[in-house]
């Protein structure tokens, strides 16, 4: 099968390499142009791009795909049996999403319908759902409400968005491959989504990992796991930004107002929050690397009454 690939992150390069792997052939890969990346702003192929190139497929990188005739023009010139998409990071035009004769396949990292939209990773940890998932569908032009032709759980429990993320990507791309064998065999068969359902799961920014220690304990600890590896969850400390990176909520009642230090130890930080206490046992300030509160405490003081805003 000729296939069109379209993704930019890490998220998208398990995909990738499953079908370079297979007996199907990646005809062209697109994805977002070059950018800074990291701290140290240099600009910096896509992941996507780096694995296309290193395995010598074509890749074309528009700033605006719906404009860009270039672009557009090579979809049509190679008719592609399928376009597959992995977090591309732009809206389809109609154009695309009608050029392959099989349709536009999506990698969506949750069970549709629920946790539609840019962070669904990340906001199924905030929710407290028990599990989360990845989503084969056929792309349509509203924002992933395509119909569904595959699905595959796993447990979310104590994990990170950034655990969730590879496992996901992992998941994603082998399902990918059962689901194309299916849509070449004519097996596959489309499920329309329940609109009702729906949850929308929007992009997260920087802003967003702030905490609020109104808030119950485990609302907390889900937000610090839903953070990590980015943009990390922080509250101000003595002037300071504080990010944690690992707590617990605890059950032990605490009536000192949200964001007291409440107790200091080895063990960690005892925090006030919604009425219960917060054991914060991993943290980071600026310039240094993460670190326990016991390493912490042997070159800074924490006093208890502090407060965390």
């Amino acid at each position: 099968m000729d296939i069109i690939y379209m993704g930019t992150p890490d998220f998208a390069v398990p995909a990738l390499e499953k079908l370079i792997g297979s007996d199907h052939d990646v005809k062209l890969v697109i994805t977002r142009p070059d950018a800074e990346r990291d701290r140290g702003k240099k600009v910096q192929a896509t992941p996507v791009k780096e694995k296309a190139v290193s395995h010598g497929i074509p890749v074309m990188q528009p700033v605006k795909l719906r404009t860009d005739e270039e672009t557009l023009a090579k979809i049509r010139e190679l008719q592609p049996d399928l376009i597959v998409v992995a977090a591309y990071g732009q809206i389809l035009p109609k154009e695309v999403l009608d050029a392959p004769k099989l349709g536009c396949v999506n990698i969506h990292g949750s069970l549709l319908p629920k946790h539609r939209g840019a962070a669904p990773i990340q906001q199924a940890i905030m929710d407290g759902d028990a599990e989360t998932g990845v989503t084969i569908m056929y792309m349509e032009e509203g924002l992933d409400t395509g119909d569904m032709l595959a699905k595959r759980a796993t447990p979310i429990g104590k994990k990170t968005a950034g655990d969730l993320h590879d496992e996901l990507a992992v998941i994603g791309a082998d399902l990918l491959i059962e689901t194309i064998k299916r849509i070449e065999d004519g097996t596959v068969r489309p499920e329309k989504q329940d609109d009702a359902l729906a949850s929308y799961a929007p992009m997260i920014s920087k802003k967003d990992g702030k905490l609020d220690f109104s808030e119950d304990p485990e609302v907390i600890e889900r937000k610090i796991r839903a953070m990590s590896p980015w943009p990390g969850a922080f509250a101000d400390l003595d002037g300071k930004q504080i990010k944690i990176w690992d707590a617990e909520a605890l059950t032990e009642e605490n009536s000192r107002p949200g964001g007291t230090v409440t107790g200091v130890s080895d063990e960690g930080l005892r925090i006030a929050a919604g009425g219960k206490t917060l054991l914060a046992k991993v943290i980071q300030i600026p310039g240094k690397k993460r670190m326990a509160v016991a390493d912490y405490l042997r070159g800074h003081k924490v006093e208890e009454g502090a407060v965390l805003r």
